[in-house]
């Protein structure tokens, strides 16, 4: 297994293709995880918004009921299946006879599954607001969305940052699943570098390196967000 390690990496990945195919591969799983923890965060954010709505008039009880209802289906429906069923349901039965480039369907497939869990990430944070907020910027004339959005919302956002970063860890580790509709991304391109040496070993080491790298970063960077956002409490 560890035999001629160093040997085999150069062989492999400095003096083969190695090196250059999980470079491609890298760009792809970034790029899915990005544009789907965007996706997740727009969707989420909408998602709970409809789940907390609440209405005043009979017309607006009746709607936001409909949109409480709504949001829980979808929330329940994309935390219920695994992603990797829903990738595969989303191109085989329903983009891919449409030729949807498998990469946009990625996007979409991750993004809708990542809002379910933004939802209830973005839900409990708002939730996690004192009442009074909300209270007092009604108080002052402000409307029930000017007062989420610009007094709620924003204290929101330091209660959940931790959630959505462990959400964002969680995307890029799921991107691995984009392979099983011919996305080049780095487990793809391990396999492919395997059916070129027959040696999985040494693919499969640098691809959980390169994950574990990439977790890393993102972990950093959001605990410095963190901090910087603590620090702004204090001016």
């Amino acid at each position: 297994m560890f035999d001629n390690l160093p040997t085999r990496f150069y062989e492999q990945f400095i003096a083969g293709e190695g090196l250059a195919l999980m470079k491609t591969g890298l760009i792809a799983t970034l790029e899915v995880s990005f544009v789907a923890l965007v996706i997740g965060i727009i969707i989420g954010t909408i998602a709970a918004l409809m789940k907390i709505a609440q209405g005043k008039t009979p017309t607006g009880k009746f709607l936001c009921k409909a949109a409480n209802i709504t949001a829980t289906i979808y929330i329940t429906l994309f935390r219920g299946t695994p992603v990797v069923v829903q990738l595969l349901l989303a191109y085989f039965g329903i983009m891919g006879p449409l030729g949807v480039n498998p990469l946009y369907v990625a996007f979409a497939a991750l993004g809708l599954n990542s809002g379910a869990y933004v939802a209830e990430i973005i839900r409990s944070g708002i939730m996690s607001v004192d009442r009074g907020q909300m209270e007092a910027g009604r108080s002052l004339g402000l409307s029930y969305g000017v007062t989420m959005f610009y007094i709620v919302i924003p204290q929101a956002i330091k209660n959940i940052l931790p959630a959505l970063g462990n959400e964002l860890i969680a995307l890029i580790k799921e991107t691995s699943v984009v392979g099983f509709i011919a996305v080049f991304d780095m487990t793809r391109a391990a396999r492919s570098i395997i059916s070129i040496t027959y040696d999985a070993f040494v693919p499969y080491l640098v691809l959980a390196l390169a994950y574990l790298t990439i977790v890393i970063i993102a972990t950093k960077g959001v605990s410095m967000l963190e901090g910087r956002l603590r620090r702004s409490d204090y001016r």
